[in-house]
Parts: C-alpha cells; structure tokens; sequence
C-alpha cells in the first residue's frame, strides 16, 4: 500500500507540477518563441532522460530512479517559482523534465512487472491524467485569483514533497538486477517496432489536435483549456475502464487507430473530437503496456523504450503538423493524421509482436 501511494501521488503531483507553468507562461516572457521552448524544454528533458532512466533501474533498482526523480522535480518547481529569467526558467524547465523522466520511466516499470499490471497501469494512467487536468485548471484559478502568478507551481511543487518523503519508505520488492544487453536492447527495438510506432503516431496525434486548435478555432483561451482538459478526463475514463475489462491487446490498437482516424475527421469539425481522441488513447496505452508486460526481467528498458517514444511523439508530429499548415493549410494536417492513424491499424495488424523475445 505504501509503494502503491508514493507511485500514484508521485504521477499525480508530477503531472500537475508540469502543466502548473502553461497557464502562466506570459509572466516569463512575452516571446511567444521562447513561450514555446520553456514548454517544450520539459519534453525534451523527459524525453532524454526516460530510456537511461529505465536502463539504470533494471540494473539497480527501481525505487532509486523513482526518489531521485521526485526529489529533481520538487527542486525544479521551487527554483521555477522563484527564478524571473527567462533562459534560467528553460533550464529549470529542462531539469523538470529530466526528473519527470527518472520517475515516470521507473514507476511504469514497477507497476507493469507486477501480477496485476493490467489493474494497476489503468489507475496509474488515471492519476497521471488527472495530475494533468488539476495542474492546468488549479494553477490558472490561483494566478488569477492570488495575484501571486507562480502560487500554483509552489502550491505543486509543495505537494509533491509528500511522495517525495514517502518514497523513502517505499519496500525492495526484490527485483532481479538486468544489466544492459546490446544485443538485447537491440532485439527490443526491432521486434517491436511496429508497437513503438504506434506510440509515436496515437500519442503524438493527441498534441498535434491540442496545438492545431488554438490557431484554427479561433477560441477563447478558457474554451481551449476545457477542451483540452475533457480529452485527459475521456483518458482517465478509458483506462480504468480498459484496465477492468479482457480485451486483446493488438486488436484493441488496431481498432482505437481507426477510431482516431475516425476522432480527427470530427474534431475538423466539433471540439467533442477530442473527447474520442482522448478516450481512444486511454485504449490505447494500456493495450500497449499489457503487450509490453510480457517481457518481466527487463521492464525498465521496454518502459523507457515506451515513454521516450511517447513523448517523440509529442515532440515530433505537431511540429510536423505546424509546418504542413503553413505550406498547405488545417484540412492537409488534418489529413495527414488520419493517414498516419490507419497506417499504424495496418502495420500493427501485419506485423504482430512476438510472443516471445531475446
């Protein structure tokens, strides 16, 4: 129950630590270029961070990873509450990210070697969602309401000292050392590859939606948060549903990429797409994690393999998709997902993950 506490709270506070900043951009700068990479600086340190983070914990253990990871991020949201200068504030982001990435990269791994990982990734995926949800929504009443624009970050930054602290009591389960194996490694990376690609393409598309929308709605800055934050409650949803129910892991990836095909083509036309866009992820992610769940001695790789493709996912497709809609309009980005979707319902359909690896 201990461990179980500190994992959860731990992706909650995380979670909402990194979005606590969104809302509040502005008061860093009025760049709206350096706006963007003080936000994606901690996508970025995640993104570095998560495979060597899972590599580190399959060699000496998980809980190490998962204290210092809370520890960097408590001490990233303090010096974000109180630093002014924007390229400090980047780094600050970066450091952010990086102990974001230790966590989350040790904590998947824990919760998906034990017997009931498929129970415990969807309340996992949930608190992570909902952390997501509180962070935006919570900071952006505080500022607005304080006067004091960096309370909620402090406000979060305070909370997670409590899985912070809790972590250091958190029990071994006694996991078997697995050091690293190229040739392993390597196995990893091709026999899944069309899962890994399915990661890129179902998480990335829910950051190209997120980005496209403010520029091709022309909504208020308020609607945009609600919306944005429905599609994180319809994953919440998702994944405690699909983490209560047996459905077969590849078809239900094969079915929820068609479904947001299906969810892109609606969102054109109604923000309600991202509520399916959401819900279809939720899917989405825990199919995955129960796929990957197969292999028990080296789950810090195959979770670090599964969050680093994840977030080159957010990283690489809306950036893609901003381009496209510079040189061809919304409706070919637009497109262009939906192509990128129903590829990943076909090639995961006809290259299936093996049963059994290296």
């Amino acid at each position: 129950m201990r461990n179980a506490f500190t994992l959860f709270s731990g992706s909650f506070f995380v979670m909402a630590l990194s979005n606590a900043i969104v809302p509040v951009l502005p008061v860093y700068t009025g760049s709206s270029s350096l706006q963007g990479a003080i936000y994606a600086a901690y996508f970025l340190g995640a993104f570095l961070s998560t495979l060597p983070a899972g590599m580190l914990s399959d060699h000496f253990g998980r809980i190490p990873l998962i204290r210092s990871g809370l520890v960097i991020t408590v001490t990233s949201g303090i010096l974000l509450s109180l630093l002014s200068a924007p390229y400090l504030v980047l780094a600050a982001r970066l450091i952010e990210g990086i102990g974001a990435g230790c966590f989350i990269a040790a904590a998947m791994s824990y919760v998906n070697s034990r017997m009931d990982h498929v129970k415990m990734s969807g309340y996992y995926m949930a608190f992570l969602n909902a952390g997501l949800v509180t962070g935006l929504i919570i900071a952006g009443w505080l500022a607005s309401h304080t006067g004091n624009s960096m309370t909620g970050i402090l406000l979060f930054a305070g909370f997670t000292l409590i899985p912070a602290g809790t972590s250091f009591f958190m029990r071994d389960t006694g996991e078997q050392s697995a050091p690293f194996n190229p040739a392993v490694f390597t196995s990893f990376v091709w026999n899944f590859r069309w899962l890994w690609f399915s990661s890129v393409v179902l998480v990335g598309i829910t950051g190209v939606v997120s980005s496209l929308y403010p520029q091709f709605s022309g909504a208020s800055p308020e609607s945009l948060g609600y919306w944005i934050a429905g599609m994180s409650v319809a994953t919440i949803i998702a994944v405690l549903a699909a983490s209560r129910v047996s459905l077969p892991p590849l078809p239900a990836i094969r079915w929820s990429a068609v479904l947001m095909a299906a969810g892109i083509i609606f969102s054109f036309f109604s923000p309600w797409g991202f509520a399916v866009l959401g819900f279809m992820a939720g899917i989405v992610m825990i199919a995955q994690m129960a796929i990957l769940a197969g292999v028990r001695e080296h789950q810090g790789v195959m979770m670090g393999l599964f969050s680093t493709t994840s977030y080159l996912g957010m990283t690489i497709l809306p950036f893609l998709a901003g381009l496209i809609t510079d040189m061809t309009g919304f409706f070919s980005a637009f497109c262009i997902s939906v192509f990128f979707a129903l590829l990943v319902a076909v090639t995961i359909s006809r290259n299936p993950v093996p049963d059994r690896v290296p």
